[in-house]
C-alpha cells in the first residue's frame, strides 16, 4: 500500500470520527457556542469520583440482606450506567443515577431484616415502584407535583440540600461525629479530619482562583496526600484491573408472591418506596436546577419530564439487574457547580460507571475525607439562593426555613420537602391566606398527613 493511500484511508477515518462526535454532541444537547467538552467532561468525572462511594457501600449493605456482593457490584455498575445513558441522551441533563443512599439501607435492614422479607420480594417491591414510576412520569403527575411547590419553598429546597451535602462532608470527613448530648460535636484531630479540612482549603483557594475542575484536582491531590499518612489504603495485591463479577445470583431474581396474594402490608411498603425516592429525585432536581439556573423564568426546569423518566427506567431496571432503587444523586450538584449542562456530563459519568467494572480497586481506593471538599464548597454554592427567598412575609418565610432546616437535621431530603410544604398549607390557610394556596397543594398536603398518621393507625 502506498503513501497516499494510507493518508487517505486516515483522512476518511478522520473524518468520519468527527462526524461520528459532531452527532454524538448533538445527541447529548451539546451547543459548542455555548459549552466546553473540558469542562462538561471534567464535570463528569468530578461527579462520578464523588458519587464513586456507592460502588464500595452498596455491596456491603445488600450483601447484609443475603445478596452476592460481587454481584450487587456488577448490578449497582450496570444499572447506574444505563440510568445516567438515559439522562444523558433522553433528557440531556448532566445529572447523574445509581441506587439511592437510604433507600438501599431500607431496603435491607427494614424490609429485609426487620421486616422478614426476602430479598426477592424486596427486588419486586423495587420493580413495581419502578412501573409505578413511569406511569406517573407518562402522565405529567410527577411534573404537577413539581410545578406546585411555591416558587420561594423552590429556593428554599436548594439551600436546604447545600446544607444537607455539606453535613455529609463533614461527617465523611470525621470533621464532626456523634455526641450524646449534643447529636453532634467537633471531632478529636485525626489525619482524616486533617485531610478533609485541608482538601476544603484548597478547593476553595483554587475556586477563587478560577481554577477549572479545582473540586477534581482536589480530590485527586487529597486522595495522593492520604497514602503516606494512612488514610489512602491501598490493599494488598493491588492490581488496577480486576474482571467483573456475574450478575447470575441477582438478576432477574423477582418474586411477586407478596403483591400477588394482595398483602396490604406489601402494599405499604410499595408505597413508602414510591414516596422516599419520589421527593429525594425532585428535591435533588428542584434544588440543583434552580441553584445553578437551568430554569425558565418561572422557575420550571426545563426537561424535567424527562429527566423524571430516566429516574424511572433506572430503578425498574435496576430491580431486573439485582440492585435497590436507582435514584437521581445529589453529588451531581459537584458536576453542575464545575459547570456541567448537558448530557456529555451525564454521558462521562455513565462511561466511568462500566470503566469502574474492570477499575473497581483504583475507584474504590479515594476516601470518604477526599471528596469531603466537593461537598462542603458545593453547598457553599448552593445556599446563594438563600438572598432569593422574601424573608419579609413570615407565610413565606417559616415555610422556607423549615424545609431548609429539616433536610440536615433528618438527615432526609424527602422530609425536609414535605414538612415544608405542609407547613406552607398550614400558614397559609390558618391566616386567611387559603386562597394563595393552589389545589395540588392542599391535596398533597393531605396524602403527607395521612403518612405521618397512618402508622399510627
Amino acid at each position: 500500500m502506498s503513501c497516499l493511500h494510507l493518508l487517505l484511508i486516515l483522512h476518511f477515518l478522520s473524518l468520519l470520527t468527527q462526524i461520528f462526535m459532531k452527532n454524538l454532541l448533538y445527541l447529548l444537547g451539546f451547543d459548542k457556542a455555548k459549552h466546553s467538552v473540558r469542562t462538561e467532561l471534567m464535570a463528569g468525572l468530578t461527579t462520578f469520583l464523588t458519587m464513586s462511594y456507592i460502588l464500595a457501600v452498596n455491596p456491603l449493605i445488600l450483601g447484609d440482606a443475603g445478596m452476592d456482593k460481587g454481584a450487587v457490584f456488577s448490578a449497582t455498575v450496570v444499572a447506574a450506567a444505563i440510568a445516567t445513558m438515559v439522562m444523558a441522551f433522553y433528557a440531556r441533563l448532566p445529572f447523574a443515577l445509581a441506587s439511592g443512599m437510604g433507600l438501599n439501607a431500607f431496603f435491607a435492614y427494614t424490609l429485609v431484616i426487620v421486616m422478614g422479607f426476602t430479598w426477592q420480594q424486596a427486588l419486586a417491591a423495587v420493580f413495581i415502584e419502578g412501573v409505578v414510576f413511569i406511569l406517573l412520569t407518562v402522565f405529567r403527575v410527577r411534573e404537577a407535583i413539581v410545578n406546585a411547590i411555591p416558587l420561594n419553598l423552590r429556593y428554599a429546597i436548594s439551600v436546604g440540600i447545600g446544607l444537607f451535602i455539606a453535613f455529609i462532608g463533614l461527617k465523611n470527613g470525621g470533621i464532626i461525629i456523634k455526641s450524646d448530648a449534643t447529636v453532634t460535636t467537633l471531632a478529636p484531630w485525626t489525619a482524616t479530619s486533617l485531610l478533609a479540612i485541608g482538601g476544603v482549603v484548597l478547593g476553595c483557594v483554587l475556586m477563587a482562583l478560577k481554577v477549572r475542575g479545582a473540586l477534581f484536582y482536589t480530590i485527586i491531590v487529597m486522595t495522593l496526600i492520604g497514602i503516606p499518612i494512612g488514610v489512602t489504603k491501598i490493599p494488598e495485591g493491588f492490581s488496577l484491573l480486576s474482571l467483573p463479577a456475574s450478575l447470575e445470583p441477582v438478576a432477574f431474581q423477582l418474586d411477586f408472591s407478596r403483591f400477588l396474594s394482595f398483602d396490604i402490608e406489601y402494599y405499604i411498603i410499595v408505597f413508602t418506596l414510591v414516596f422516599m425516592d419520589l421527593f429525594d429525585t425532585l428535591g435533588t432536581l428542584i434544588g440543583t436546577s434552580t441553584s445553578a439556573g437551568m430554569v425558565d423564568k418561572n422557575g420550571r426546569i426545563r426537561g424535567l419530564n424527562r429527566a423524571l423518566m430516566a429516574d424511572a427506567v433506572g430503578t425498574t431496571l435496576g430491580a431486573l439487574a439485582g440492585t435497590s432503587t436507582v435514584t437521581t444523586y445529589v453529588e451531581s450538584t459537584i458536576g453542575i457547580a464545575s459547570g456541567g449542562r448537558t448530557g456529555l456530563t451525564s454521558f462521562t459519568v455513565a462511561i466511568l460507571f462500566l470503566v469502574a467494572l474492570f477499575f473497581s480497586p483504583f475507584f474504590l481506593m479515594i476516601p470518604a475525607a477526599a471528596t469531603t471538599s466537593a461537598l462542603v464548597l458545593v453547598g457553599v454554592l448552593m445556599i446563594r439562593t438563600i438572598t432569593k427567598v422574601d424573608l419579609t412575609d413570615i407565610t413565606e418565610a417559616f415555610p422556607c426555613f423549615v424545609t431548609i432546616l429539616m433536610m440536615p437535621f433528618t438527615a432526609s431530603i424527602a422530609e425536609g420537602i414535605v414538612l415544608g410544604m405542609l407547613s406552607y398549607v398550614l400558614v397559609k390557610l390558618l391566616s386567611g391566606r387559603h386562597h394563595e394556596v393552589s389545589i395540588a397543594m392542599y391535596i398533597l398536603a393531605v396524602f403527607f398527613v395521612l403518612k405521618y398518621v397512618a402508622p399510627l393507625l
